[in-house]
């Protein structure tokens, strides 16, 4: 066999590949499918953690009211956060994942508390303590709530982007402000 005849039966196989229309079907779907797929467990991804945010938004609205209204001026902080865990449907992991500060807010100043809110670290066996002062009489108070959350499917899009805590988590944050009624101050 002769190096030309060769190449030439080559050739001619490789034309009859190219032109063979068969197969390519598949070629569209094995490049479409994971993209198509993709897109749709991200809204999906999406849809469940603004979900679990206005969860969590409701449930601290809910534990707001006694603390506005002056219901509970004693109140601890393991008390507030059972409150607020009371009103959390669908059973999310609240009372483990969970952390509640509340802090007075100057009314001559307007200084806002320093940093960010403190969250629950899965990775420590003992959490961060936080600030939980019921202020003074008329005092403006700011309440922030933090939760730690796993994503729905942690390996795809939005999981991928989102602020990530400790094993694979994320926060959701709800922040709250009001004013205590005179006589129910610390």
């Amino acid at each position: 066999m002769t190096a030309p005849s060769l190449i030439s039966r080559l050739s001619t196989r490789l034309g009859r590949a190219a032109r063979d229309d068969s197969g390519t079907s598949t070629v569209e779907f094995a490049i479409l499918f994971p993209l198509v797929i993709s897109v749709m467990l991200m809204s999906y991804e999406t849809s469940i953690i603004m979900a679990r945010q206005f969860m969590l938004d409701r449930a601290m609205d809910i534990a707001m009211r006694g603390l506005r209204l002056g219901s509970w001026p004693e109140i601890t902080h393991a008390e507030f956060k059972e409150k607020v865990c009371e009103n959390v449907p669908f059973g999310l992991e609240c009372s483990d994942a969970l952390a509640i500060e509340m802090v007075p807010v100057s009314k001559t100043t307007w200084t806002m508390p320093d940093g960010a809110i403190t969250c629950v670290d899965r990775t420590e066996e003992i959490q961060p303590v936080t600030t939980f002062s019921q202020g003074p009489d008329n005092g403006l108070m700011m309440v922030r709530a933090c939760m730690t959350i796993d994503p729905f499917f942690p390996g795809v899009g939005v999981g991928l982007k989102l602020d990530a805590a400790p094993q694979d988590g994320f926060y959701l944050t709800s922040t709250s402000f009001f004013v205590n009624e005179p006589g129910t101050g610390g």
